[in-house]
């Protein structure tokens, strides 16, 4: 056969293929809203869903005129959730596959990779009552719980990238009620307290969680209380405000779940508050933090006297308004700080962020941009820009 007539075939083949793919769709999917399959007996379904983002990133400081950048896939996640044998049994499955997604393979994952992010089954088994089993977010603070593809700004605060509970593997009892329009939802966990995918070093303490939150006007439109900018655009105000108490006896890492091994452990107890506010465009969200140890925060010391293990202690808050204006661009406004455990010998630090976004499908497509400036005690300041597209179906 001739050349030509090889690549005629394979024009053909190919377009032939194309044809029966899309011969084979005859779904009613819908962009963002994940690709939907059932059983035809009634005993399954899945949802299938697949997002990733492109970060750009660049850091000046002033004072050196130093000017440093990266571009990376920043997450990379593959998303399934449904239900198994009955609607009351559900189950949640994502997977990051993308290098900050994995966290690298090191000692501080205990030499595991990471690639499974939430593996949970939820058993709604009486009532208002879900009881779920497996790794998954715990009820942390409302910042770390609302999705990565779901934020105002390019990522989340200084508080949270310090404080955050992050994901374990445990036990989670969620139970929600009302008083007239207010409502009320209490969350209590129990985990292994060492965070996600640590298959060794696991230590003999336990991880304990509780989450109360109150929404004195009602429920926000489709679950507006947990994802950022007002999409919605709230006719009526919103408000939602959230406590979490956490408790990780003989914690070995340095944040509870996340950081470094240490060589002793401590106690580590963390008070979250948190609330959110919506309203016709306009959205506000406020989170205030502490953690603190049982003992000195410090473990190890060197010769001179300098900390060279600590745990990470210390208060942290983070405010943060925007307004979405009728054409879906936002802009908004965020200031975070971090108030450090002297014990720990680190310095406190603040951000100062203004960011854009435009919403062309939601949170499922969208482009943002962000500008910082980062202040830290007795250092130079350093100026951080990043730009990002988001894309999840």
């Amino acid at each position: 056969m001739k050349f030509t007539q090889k690549v005629s075939a394979l024009a053909l083949l190919l377009l032939c293929s194309i044809s029966f793919s899309f011969a084979q769709d005859i779904s009613n999917n819908t962009f963002g809203k994940g690709i939907r399959l059932a059983a035809k007996d009634s005993s399954m379904s899945m949802k299938f869903g697949l997002r990733f983002s492109t970060l750009y990133e660049g850091f000046y400081e002033p004072e050196t005129k130093n000017y440093v950048d990266n571009l990376l896939i920043r997450r990379f996640r593959l998303k399934f959730d449904g239900f198994v044998v009955s609607p009351k049994l559900v189950y949640k499955v994502e997977i990051g596959v993308s290098n900050r997604d994995i966290g690298g393979v090191d000692a501080n994952t205990s030499g595991a990779a990471r690639l499974i992010l939430d593996a949970v089954l939820k058993w709604n088994f009486a009532d208002n009552f879900v009881l779920w089993f497996g790794q998954t977010k715990l009820p942390s603070n409302r910042e770390r719980v609302v999705s990565s593809q779901k934020l105002q700004f390019v990522d989340r605060s200084l508080l949270n990238s310090r404080f955050n509970l992050d994901r374990d593997k445990g036990l989670q009892l969620h139970y929600h009620h009302s008083f007239g329009k207010v409502i009320f939802r209490e969350v209590l966990a129990v985990s292994k307290g060492e965070g996600r995918n640590i298959t060794s070093k696991n230590k003999d303490g336990h991880n304990y969680s509780g989450r109360i939150e109150m929404l004195p006007f009602g429920l926000f439109s489709k679950k507006g209380d947990y994802f950022e900018a007002d999409l919605a655009r709230e006719p009526k105000p919103k408000l939602s405000i959230g406590a979490t108490y956490d408790f990780n006896a003989s914690a070995k890492r340095s944040r509870g779940q996340l950081g470094e091994w240490l060589n002793e452990g401590r106690d580590l107890k963390t008070v979250f508050f948190d609330a959110i506010y919506k309203h016709n465009g306009f959205s506000a969200m406020a989170e205030y933090a502490n953690r603190q140890t049982n003992g000195n925060a410090a473990v190890e010391y060197d010769s001179t006297g300098t900390v060279t293990q600590a745990f990470y202690t210390g208060t942290a808050f983070v405010g943060q308004m925007g307004y979405l204006f009728k054409n879906n661009y936002e802009i908004a406004g965020r200031y975070s700080v971090i108030y450090q455990d002297p014990d720990t010998q680190r310095k406190d630090i603040r951000h100062y962020t203004l960011g854009l976004s435009k919403y062309i499908v939601g949170h499922s497509l969208k482009a943002q941009t962000d500008i910082t400036l980062i202040n830290t005690v007795d250092t130079p300041d350093m100026w951080m820009f990043r730009f990002q597209i988001e894309m999840a179906f």
